[in-house]
């Protein structure tokens, strides 16, 4: 009979991997791997023992109540709602200048995040991006329940991040009620200078007014003083021309009584009666027509001429001269230009200046030292944490064993493969030697046959 080698189908199955067979060979092979895993997982620990512990400390921040800001929002000078100083507080604890100032006035956060030859610039380029962080809601959600700011911190052990941040928060408000203190004494100077430069318009133009009241009180003075002047003037001249006209009639009445012998007062019908003699005659005289002046007398006559010639004023004559000369004498002193001129405190003669006032006495009277304001609510103060947030020593001891297990497992296979397939050529080398001591033996017994 002639027999068939069998390597082939051997090899074959041998190559199948069977899965109890590589569980049987971990198993064999435990104690490798479990030494494995547990070395890893003591060099695990050896790092989360030996590295730095990190820690986290948090705070938030929410709007306050209106009724915080109501002092400073009724002053009608800076209007700030409580969602607004929310906001301008987390800019400043965002603001890389309030960052930087507080860094610097921190020697141990510039030690603390500073290495070897590091300047405190780059320091706190470390502290600025590592450690602080702002969080806030999303933008979208304008509901004022849920606002808020919130400042994450992470430090490294030796520091008291819970203290750090809490002052870095505090510092961040004072900045901001400095800020505010200096805009609203700004505001308020700028309202103040303006409504100076408006009193002081209005003074102007009081002045103004009542220098032209003055000049125009003072020009009615003299042009009334003027008219009055030329009327006396005026009349003066005519008392004169009617009393050279009188003596004109005086002088010709005197000559026309010479002539008639009329010394003495006398009428017509007394004439008329001289001329009948002796008779008894009664006359009723009827005239409506003035007497000639010469019925006076020479006597009256010449009396009232000479009394005329020696006068040397006629202002006695008219009573208007009287008038005039009392508005003259009148005129020599203006009392509305004089008590113009008196007045002392001229701003209590401004007129329509009543609001500026008061505006100026209001915020005069708004009190500026916003030290004791509440900007913003602090809903969570930082408080010192009880375990490092870095390292998990229990997740990287885990971690380590798990890849310690896997490690030791890999190695366990591959050494347990190295192993058989050393087994198999082991076996592939004394099958060929046995067919190279049968075949001659079937050669012979084929040639027999």
């Amino acid at each position: 009979m002639t027999s068939v080698p069998r390597t082939s189908s051997v090899h074959h199955a041998q190559d199948e991997i069977d899965f109890f067979n590589i569980v049987q060979s971990l198993w064999r092979r435990k104690g490798l791997v479990f030494s494995i895993g547990l070395l890893c997982a003591v060099l695990g620990a050896s790092f989360a023992y030996l590295v730095t512990p990190e820690y986290e400390v948090s705070t938030v921040l929410r709007p306050v109540a209106l009724n915080d800001l109501d002092s400073l929002n009724r002053s009608k000078i800076y209007n700030l709602p409580p969602e607004k100083a929310l906001r301008r507080v987390g800019a400043a604890l965002d603001s890389y200048d309030t960052r930087w100032n507080f860094f610097r006035s921190r020697p141990e956060l510039v030690s603390a995040y500073s290495t070897s030859g590091q300047t405190p610039e780059q320091a706190f380029s470390n502290f600025n991006t590592q450690g602080l962080q702002l969080v806030q809601p999303d933008p979208k959600k304008a509901d004022l329940l849920s606002s808020y700011v919130g400042v994450n911190m992470r430090y490294a052990a030796g520091l008291d991040g819970a203290a750090i941040l809490n002052d870095f928060v505090a510092y961040a408000i004072d900045r901001e009620r400095l800020q505010l203190t200096e805009d609203l004494q700004v505001i308020i100077g700028n309202r103040l200078a303006e409504i100076d430069a408006n009193l002081k318009s209005a003074v102007s133009e009081y002045e103004a007014n009542k220098e032209s009241r003055i000049a125009r009180l003072v020009e009615d003075d003299d042009i009334k003083r003027a008219q009055l002047q030329d009327e006396l003037k005026a009349l003066r001249v005519q008392l004169k021309m009617r009393r050279e006209a009188r003596l004109a009639q005086l002088d010709e009445a005197v000559s026309i009584a010479k002539s008639l012998g009329l010394k003495r007062p006398s009428t017509p019908s007394a004439m008329a009666d001289e001329s009948l003699g002796a008779a008894s005659v009664i006359r009723t005289e009827v005239n409506n027509q003035q007497m000639p002046l010469y019925f006076m007398g020479a006597d009256v006559l010449e009396a009232e001429r000479n009394t005329l010639r020696k006068r040397n004023s006629d202002d006695f004559t008219e009573p208007r001269i009287a008038q005039i000369r009392k508005e003259l004498i009148m005129l020599g002193a203006n009392r509305k230009v004089e008590t113009l001129k008196a007045r002392k405190n001229e701003a209590v003669f401004l007129e329509g200046i009543e609001s500026l006032r008061v505006e100026r006495m209001r915020l005069l009277s708004i009190n500026t030292d916003m030290k004791q304001l509440r900007l913003v609510s602090i809903d969570q103060q930082a408080v010192a944490p009880s375990r490092p947030i870095k390292p998990r020593k229990a997740l990287i001891v885990g971690f380590a064993l798990l890849g310690g297990l896997f490690l030791g497992a890999i190695v366990a296979l591959a050494r347990g493969m190295f192993k058989t397939r050393l087994r198999q050529l082991r076996t592939l080398e004394i099958e060929g030697a046995a067919e190279r001591v049968v075949l001659p033996g079937v050669a012979r017994s084929e040639v027999r046959v």
